[in-house]
């Protein structure tokens, strides 16, 4: 239950900051430019995440067609999830953090961080068609065993 004090600050500290931020940004550079700052990251980020959507779409398919689990390209979707979500959200730090989820490098990063805390155990067969069924588990280690 310790997360529940953290999550509330959140829910509420959140969009505050966002709008002080977006205040303060309006008073420097004007309302206008401000909303059209908003838009155009969001629309800069849609286009971003629908191609790279796409890109690892294909390495899904690649992955499936090549008789191996697309566990990496699952796991970089969720990310890209949550960057369209927070890029959808108005404001510029969830513009930020939004962009940062379709940025490759920084959400191979993030997926490679949430493996060093899970473990995923993979079991393949075949189904009654003779077509193969994957079933997975995963656990949450704890916090001072991530070099498992």
């Amino acid at each position: 239950m310790r997360s529940l004090p953290l999550f509330a600050l959140l829910v509420l500290g959140f969009p505050l900051l966002e709008l002080y931020l977006l205040i303060k940004v309006g008073t420097l550079i004007g309302a206008l430019p401000t909303v059209m700052l908003v838009v155009g990251t969001a629309l800069l980020g849609l286009t971003l995440l629908r191609r790279q959507g796409l890109q690892n779409y294909r390495r899904m398919q690649q992955c499936t067609m090549r008789g191996e689990v697309p566990a990496l390209e699952m796991m970089e979707s969720v990310v890209m999830l949550v960057g369209g979500v927070m890029l959808l959200v108005p404001g510029l730090i969830s513009d930020v953090v939004g962009l940062l989820c379709l940025f490759p490098p920084v959400r191979r990063a993030i997926v490679a961080r949430w493996l060093r805390r899970v473990q995923v155990h993979v079991y393949g067969g075949t189904g009654r068609s003779g077509s193969r069924v994957y079933d997975a588990e995963y656990r949450n280690l704890p916090p001072d065993d991530h070099r498992r």
